[in-house]
Formats: structure tokens, C-alpha cells, sequence
């Protein structure tokens, strides 16, 4: 598993982060078509999604990339289309962006393996996106 900063020390660097009910982390995935983890990224819970999305997507040779909502942001967008990866993202902003919801159901993969996650009591304790 990638550390969120590696030049950060203390709970930072162990994706620890603290909330009003506590220490929380996320768990950050990406998989491939099965839904099978391919890379992880642990960051404290306060912090946003979009902060680790290109550490996320980094290296991948996709044909399409379907994050959720959480990674709606033009750069990310951007930085997809250069590489020639189709964006499966559902909008959440005023101005609509075309998506293909057909291939925004395959998520469900994806969503799968966090539940998969949660069966273990120590991952089920913390925060997931």
C-alpha cells in the first residue's frame, strides 16, 4: 500500500486523520475490469478524494476510468482525455458532462471489493470512500 505523503511524519504519513469522532482513515482503490484491487492509497479521513486521484490513476493503461462522484473535478477530466481514456463519471455539477451509464454500472465492482473490505473488523472500522 502507497503512503498518502512520503515526506510527511507522524499519523499524516499513516493516513491517520482526526474527526470529531475520532481518528479515521480512507481507503482509496483502483481496480481493474473484475474488480480486483490493482493499487491502494490510505489518507486521513478529513482529507478529499480528488487529493489522491492522480497517485491513484498514475500509470494505468486504461480504455475507461468510472470513479464515483468524489472524483468529479476538470483536472482529473482533463488528464484523462489526454491520455485517451473515456471518463465514466456521473456529474454533480450544473453543467452536465456527457457519461456512458451502461459502463457507469460496472462500478458496482469496484463497490463490491470496499464490502469485501469491510468483512474484516479492523478495515470495517474506518472510513471508506
Amino acid at each position: 500500500m502507497r503512503q498518502a505523503r512520503a515526506k510527511s511524519k507522524g499519523a499524516d504519513a499513516q493516513g491517520l486523520g482526526r474527526s470529531r469522532g475520532g481518528l479515521s482513515t480512507k481507503i482509496h482503490a483502483a481496480t481493474e475490469a473484475l474488480g480486483l484491487p490493482v493499487r491502494l492509497i490510505a489518507s486521513p479521513g478529513q482529507r478529499n478524494d480528488i487529493a489522491f486521484a492522480h497517485d491513484l490513476v498514475e500509470g494505468f493503461d486504461a480504455d475507461a476510468t468510472i470513479p464515483d462522484k468524489g472524483y468529479d473535478a476538470d483536472h482529473l477530466v482533463d488528464r484523462a482525455d489526454k491520455a485517451g481514456i473515456d471518463v465514466v463519471i456521473p456529474p454533480k455539477r450544473k453543467v452536465l458532462r456527457p457519461y456512458d451509464a451502461d459502463l457507469d454500472k460496472e462500478r458496482n465492482k469496484t463497490e463490491r471489493f470496499f464490502n469485501k473490505l469491510k468483512q474484516f473488523w479492523r478495515v470495517a472500522t474506518c472510513r471508506f470512500r
